[in-house]
């Protein structure tokens, strides 16, 4: 292995721990040391901050997924970066501006399906009643999450609160926040596979 620059050396090093030791320290200081970078880019494509703030959650939740193949034989944050651009160029050729990345389509106990986006950016007044139905959905099925990342989808979506605004509630550090709500909506997502299977969907 060539040897490593400081910054890249204690990225290794974070790597490593993450990895290894399910360190949620080390993935709370992978997103603090690179999360303004990558938002500033996800800024730049999309030009939508909420948008590009989701992007940069679901970004560092990609790389985090595969941690275990990164080679430090190339830089992390070159790494980091083409998953970011990837994913958010995926993101714009789907089109899907108005919603956030969780879209899979779940019914309620009648058949009637309803999307499970979090947020929208507009609603129509003939929405309202769907948007209704969809809160009570989400709602039951968070149930079934731990008292935690129940609170973070809580306050995230249904308060409208910004990542600041619940790091300050919760007196926890931007990146523990950003890396709780993405694994939040990770869980969230398990959940709604399996009630769809469930359903025989």
């Amino acid at each position: 292995m060539k040897k490593l620059s400081d910054r890249a050396a204690e990225d290794y090093r974070l790597v490593t721990l993450a990895v290894e030791e399910n360190d949620q320290m080390a993935y709370a200081q992978l997103m603090d040391r690179y999360r303004n970078s990558i938002f500033h880019m996800m800024l730049k494509m999309v030009r939508n901050k909420d948008d590009a703030e989701d992007l940069t959650i679901e970004a560092f939740g990609k790389a985090f997924r595969k941690l275990d193949s990164y080679s430090p034989s190339y830089a992390f944050s070159t790494w980091l970066f083409k998953i970011a651009s990837n994913n958010c160029i995926d993101f714009i050729r789907k089109k899907r501006m108005k919603m956030l990345s969780i879209d899979e389509p779940i019914s309620d106990e009648g058949g009637a399906d309803y999307s499970n986006s979090l947020k929208a950016d507009l609603l129509d007044p003939e929405e309202r009643f769907i948007r209704q139905q969809r809160r009570r959905i989400m709602q039951e099925l968070m149930e079934r999450m731990s008292d935690k990342y129940r609170q973070m989808i809580e306050l995230r979506y249904f308060e409208e609160l910004s990542y600041q605004e619940i790091a300050e509630q919760l007196n926890m550090p931007l990146g523990t926040v950003k890396a709780q709500l993405f694994r939040a909506k990770e869980l969230l997502y398990d959940i709604l596979k399996n009630a769809k299977a469930q359903r025989g969907l």
